[in-house]
């Protein structure tokens, strides 16, 4: 069990998650937004003539890559038929308790034979850096002028937080250039980011929990 752990491990280029920073393998930092939708076809033409015109402005004005990832899943109801359920077991009124199991025996079977999906859409925001190959580093900890293997701990740091100001600063960007069009987005925080890939990464699995933002 241990080593299908290893190996799975292997193949994801996540070195860890910290503040709501994902943090690769290589150095590089992302933040995932999610960002809300809007029911395009039932807006009049001249709003959707600003919608687009706004898009291709907030486009124009990017000097870095985003990735947009539109994230379908089977809906997980359990919690809501558990809400039911207890509804059901409080409730001092007889007729009222056969009706609330008639919905949810009706939910269910509508579950079971018609396949309920969400959706939801994120943005991907990245910083990138020079990033050194393994090579180039051991010839570089050879040069003493660079110190060798003696990393001053407090600069890493220091080139951390310079690294996640910038990362902050695209954040900002993407997020008030989704709001000219009417979107709000949000970043997910350290656990929703593990809860969405663990969807990801389980697509045939019933999702850990329902990735939410207030």
């Amino acid at each position: 069990m241990e080593q299908t752990s290893t190996s799975t491990q292997q193949f994801v280029d996540i070195e860890d998650i910290k503040d709501g920073i994902i943090i690769l393998k290589n150095g590089a930092l992302r933040r995932v937004l999610m960002v809300s939708g809007i029911n395009f076809e039932l807006k009049s033409e001249e709003e959707k003539s600003i919608i687009i015109g706004a898009y291709q402005e907030f486009l124009n004005s990017l000097d870095f890559s985003i990735q947009i990832i539109i994230h379908s899943r089977k809906l997980n109801i359990k919690k809501y038929l558990e809400n039911f359920l207890d509804r059901k077991n409080s409730e001092p009124n007889e007729l009222i308790r056969e009706q609330i199991e008639e919905y949810v025996n009706f939910i269910k079977s509508f579950v079971e034979s018609n396949e309920i999906m969400s959706k939801i859409f994120l943005v991907v925001v990245p910083y990138d850096f020079m990033v050194k190959t393994e090579g180039m580093m051991k010839i570089l900890d050879k040069l003493p002028f660079l110190g060798g293997k003696k990393k001053n701990q407090k600069n890493e740091d220091k080139s951390f937080v310079e690294k996640v100001g910038q990362l902050d600063q695209r954040t900002d960007q993407i997020i008030n250039g989704f709001s000219s069009m009417g979107l709000r987005s949000v970043p997910l925080n350290n656990e929703e980011l593990i809860e969405l890939f663990y969807n990801l990464y389980n697509p045939s699995a019933i999702e850990k929990k329902e990735t939410k933002k207030s």
